[in-house]
């Protein structure tokens, strides 16, 4: 098996997380949030990040309701992981991200207290997230 490296995103109006995992290791390093306008990215940040990692596959957070309804980001975040593919060529896989916002503030919390939660890093460690509950789900059954 060959390594893949895989670009995870944590889609938001504002702010887009971003992190790379390797599944050799099935682990991810947060890189960095991009800012976003109403959801839409700067598309050269994305394609430089793209160029950069040269990612096997891009893993794109899916926002449910708790009880595992679509909302209206849910549909928001599909159509940029459907944007990255047209743009890029890349492989999408979108993962559901419930709970992931959470997890990632109370690991930033472990690692470093109240002072490491600036909104950035939050969305960094959640598309860590997005990226390691793929590699469990694609590992774990």
């Amino acid at each position: 098996m060959n390594a893949k490296t895989v670009l995870g995103f944590d889609f938001g109006t504002k702010s887009i997380g971003v992190a790379v995992g390797q599944q050799i290791t099935a682990s991810a390093t947060p890189l960095l949030s991009l800012k976003a306008v109403d959801g839409i990215p700067n598309w050269d940040d994305v394609g430089k990040l793209i160029q950069e990692w040269q990612p096997d596959l891009v893993v794109v957070g899916l926002p449910l309701n708790m009880d595992g309804t679509e909302q209206d980001m849910t549909h928001r975040a599909r159509k940029f992981a459907n944007r990255i593919n047209a743009k890029f060529g890349v492989k999408i896989f979108t993962q559901d991200e419930r709970l992931t916002t959470t997890d990632a503030k109370a690991r930033l919390f472990e690692l470093g207290g109240f002072k490491a939660l600036t909104k950035g890093q939050v969305d960094a460690v959640s598309a860590v997230l997005i990226i390691e509950s793929y590699f469990e789900n694609q590992f774990g059954e």
